[in-house]
């Protein structure tokens, strides 16, 4: 196998090749056999230099660091102890921009080369030794030990000791001597792990933390307090921290379980009123209801708004409603004072002696305007 350059004339830095053993297995050594050339073995260590091998249930990412090479080049044929357990064995190196390595690794053109690439260990699961006919210890976490002492990596909740032989009731306790106690609030009800007292799966919906011993603050909730609130529960109010939802309910203008959705054709809380019917396309303002496009029927939609207030009295008239209400009273104002205006002209004009070319006859077409002393209204004019 030989992979593409790496190193510093190279877009790539890295690389890596896996073997997948088809299932888990307690693993003893791993041997190497690099590829040679005759009178190139000191190029090809030179290139071989600074690998790394892992072992692994999963990917990469969750992987156990198994061996890593040091300053001195390898030898072409390599073996290494590794008493580990896994799926996986995976290769690696690397030549990265701004390293500093060890005067003889090749770093310009890094070719890697592998022949043969053994592991050994025991094919069955369960089992150690060097002929691998030796069980595990029974209650072993995932029935693995170490091939060599058989000691367990880890017990079945229930069971503590190198051998998982001592059974205890402190399943839900962590540290020396089982001496501390596990949250509750680990996700999934999975207990905490037995060492650190770290949920490893992570925290239940609500909380959040090393240790799950956090409750989620007002704006979020969920697993691990990973989701947000929308921002829009009645008053400002938090969202329950394991749903989200407002329970409460929500601010005007929003509406369902967690607030996120807008009002359509509807306003208030909890978008618990509808438009008014007169209102063009039947859309308002999802706060207070007023008309957005305009009303066909300002009367009617006045009316709407003052039923509604006499339920909800929190209700505000509308912009656009008041703007009516305003107009005219405004109109009226302004009628009554042109009115008063005209009024006075006339009982002046009336004072005022008249000129043969002002009359008709001597016939008035009006009636005499008569006030009353010490009264500042005037009487309704009346035309003849």
């Amino acid at each position: 196998m030989r992979t593409g350059v790496i190193g510093r004339y190279s877009r790539y830095k890295k690389m890596w090749w896996k073997v997948d053993l088809g299932g888990i297995h307690n693993i003893y050594s791993i041997d190497i056999l690099f590829k040679t050339y005759d009178s190139y073995e000191y190029r090809q260590r030179s290139r071989f230099a600074g690998f790394s091998l892992y072992v692994s249930n999963n990917e990469i990412k969750d992987s156990i660091l198994c061996y890593k090479d040091g300053p001195q080049l390898p030898p072409l044929n390599f073996t290494s102890l590794c008493t580990e357990y896994g799926r996986y064995v995976i290769f690696y190196n690397e030549r990265l921009d701004g390293n500093v390595y060890p005067e003889d690794y090749e770093t310009r053109y890094v070719f890697t080369e592998l022949c043969e690439v053994l592991v050994h260990g025991c094919n069955k699961s369960g089992v150690y030794g060097v002929k691998c006919d030796t069980p595990c210890p029974t209650n072993c976490k995932d029935n693995v030990c170490h091939i060599q002492k058989g000691t367990c990596y880890a017990c079945q909740p229930g069971w503590i000791g190198t051998t998982c032989y001592t059974k205890t009731c402190r399943d839900r306790w962590y540290g020396n001597n089982c001496s501390q106690q596990c949250t509750e609030h680990c996700r999934d009800s999975f207990v905490c792990n037995h060492v650190t007292g770290q949920c490893d799966r992570g925290c239940d919906v609500g909380w959040t933390g090393s240790f799950c011993d956090k409750e989620c603050d007002d704006r979020t909730y969920g697993y691990d307090c990973f989701n947000n609130c929308s921002g829009h529960c009645l008053n400002n109010s938090p969202c329950n921290k394991q749903t989200g939802y407002c329970d409460r309910g929500c601010n005007p203008g929003y509406t369902n379980s967690y607030c996120s959705k807008e009002c359509v054709q509807s306003f208030g809380v909890n978008c618990q009123y509808q438009c008014s019917e007169f209102c063009i396309n039947r859309t308002c303002d999802r706060f207070n209801g007023s008309c957005l496009y305009g009303c066909m029927d300002d009367k009617k939609c006045y009316e709407d708004i003052a039923n509604l207030q006499k339920v909800d009295p929190k209700l505000t008239v509308p912009p656009s409603m008041a703007w009516i209400v305003g107009f005219s009273i405004s109109l009226a104002i302004n009628v009554f004072v042109i009115g008063a205006i005209l009024i006075r002209l006339w009982r002046k004009r009336s004072k005022c002696p008249q000129n043969q070319s002002d009359t008709n006859d001597g016939v008035s077409h009006y009636q005499e305007l008569s006030v009353s002393k010490g009264d500042k209204t005037y009487q309704t004019l009346t035309v003849t």
